[in-house]
């Protein structure tokens, strides 16, 4: 078995990636809106939407560059987030209720709030009201880049904190996906996607560890899926629970794991590659001639009050309450302004929002692209207050020490087992 001194925990990798993607993410969405608003956006468009081929469902007709990028390579990212979830569930800081609480709170709030805003602010306008899922997501990737520029100042129960509740907010997008996202049911695809499915749990089950042939049942899975009506996408996070996981608490993930191998494999393909195109594919926004009309539309200014405002407020909100009755510690080595300065970066909703916003308004290329300029006002905003507000915040007193510590316990186990100060006896 690999020793502790040359094991490297999915988390460790995680925490790295995602910051280093992260800043790849934001390269790549500024490219994008560079390149659309010069005199290469016509052909910044054309190749994006280039016809590649095949007819894989008739509903989506031939394929194109973003269909490959938002269907098929989303897929894979959906299914990095599928085995995130699970290990988090089964050996990580999600294992147990109590470490549950705080996060689960803070998502549900960070996701409730933001969509109460929407439909305040564009919920009453004909058509709009299906877009109410589109602030309420948080991107992970865009998130961390920012936390990343603030170095060792960001204390590690922010960051831990940050991951706890994305990964939380991630499962509710997904279930949002499912259940109100989804095209006229053909109930044989679907039928062939279930029964998939069922021989990727019955290979788990007689103990098969061979990933080939799980990756090859993801893409069959993947197919299925895409013909049945139900989002493509979500065949990651189905593929990712029939994943083999060998539990190891306390030490560095299972080299002989098939699903940590898994992971650490995806991890710098997701971050660096899948995730940058998404951005480069989806942020590139025309704003030449944008006037404050448009500007503050009922659509766009709904998507950024929800991310810009409804997610500081559900966030935090969510969190000072949980610790003022009880109901959960404080984040260890963290300030209040500190975890303010968090819940403005869980307004980046960037990735996931526009995910969402491209399924909400299928058909309408107008309101997708009334929705990306909300997105990006909303993410944007979010990101530099939230950055303003952590780099000028002052430090826990005891913030250099507690740092350490966790960076040690990240270090050697993967598994920082508590990041929040106990409650009062």
């Amino acid at each position: 078995m690999t020793s502790r001194s040359t094991s490297r925990s999915a988390l460790r990798d995680f925490l790295e990636s995602e910051s280093a993607g992260g800043m790849l993410l934001i390269a790549a969405a500024a490219l994008a809106m560079i390149l659309a608003n010069s005199p290469f956006g016509e052909a910044y468009h054309h190749i994006i939407h280039a016809v590649t081929g095949p007819v894989l469902s008739d509903k989506l007709g031939p394929m194109t560059v973003h269909l490959w990028i938002n269907d098929g390579l989303m897929a894979v990212f959906f299914l990095l987030v599928g085995l995130e979830i699970k290990r988090e569930f089964v050996d990580g800081r999600l294992a147990s209720w109590d470490r549950r609480r705080l996060p689960f709170i803070a998502a549900a709030a960070g996701m409730a709030v933001p969509a109460l805003l929407y439909m305040l602010f564009a919920g009453g306008t004909p058509g709009l009201a299906q877009g109410w899922a589109i602030p309420a997501a948080t991107d992970i990737a865009f998130a961390m880049g920012v936390l990343a520029l603030l170095g060792s100042r960001a204390p590690t129960s922010l960051k831990l904190f940050l991951v706890t509740v994305a990964i939380v907010d991630d499962m509710g997008a997904v279930a949002i996906i499912a259940l109100f996202y989804t095209a006229k049911i053909n109930l044989l695809a679907l039928g062939a996607a279930a029964a998939i499915l069922g021989v990727m749990f019955a290979c788990n089950r007689i103990g098969l560890k061979s990933l080939a042939v799980y990756l090859l049942l993801f893409v069959l899975l993947w197919y299925a899926m895409l013909l049945s009506g139900v989002h493509a996408t979500i065949a990651g996070v189905l593929a990712a629970m029939a994943i083999p996981f060998e539990s190891t608490p306390g030490t560095p993930d299972s080299p002989t794991s098939p699903l940590h191998r898994l992971e650490h494999a995806l991890h710098p393909w997701v971050a660096f590659a899948i995730v940058p195109l998404f951005g480069f594919a989806n942020a590139g926004v025309d704003v030449g001639g944008l006037t404050a009309d448009q500007i503050f539309a009922p659509l766009p200014f709904g998507i950024a009050a929800g991310l810009f405002i409804g997610k500081q407020l559900g966030i935090f909100g969510a969190v000072w309450l949980a610790v003022r009755f009880g109901i959960a510690g404080r984040l260890r080595g963290a300030t209040w302004l500190q975890v303010y300065g968090v819940a403005l970066l869980c307004g980046i909703g960037f990735t996931m929002s526009l995910f969402i916003g491209g399924l909400a308004f299928p058909g309408e290329p107008l309101l997708i692209e009334e929705a990306k300029i909300g997105i990006l006002m909303g993410s944007l905003v979010s990101a530099l207050v939230g950055y303003a507000v952590l780099r000028f915040a002052p430090s826990h007193p005891q913030h250099d020490a507690i740092h350490a510590q966790n960076d040690a316990e990240i270090a050697s186990d993967g598994d920082v087992r508590d990041t929040s100060e106990p409650l009062p006896a």
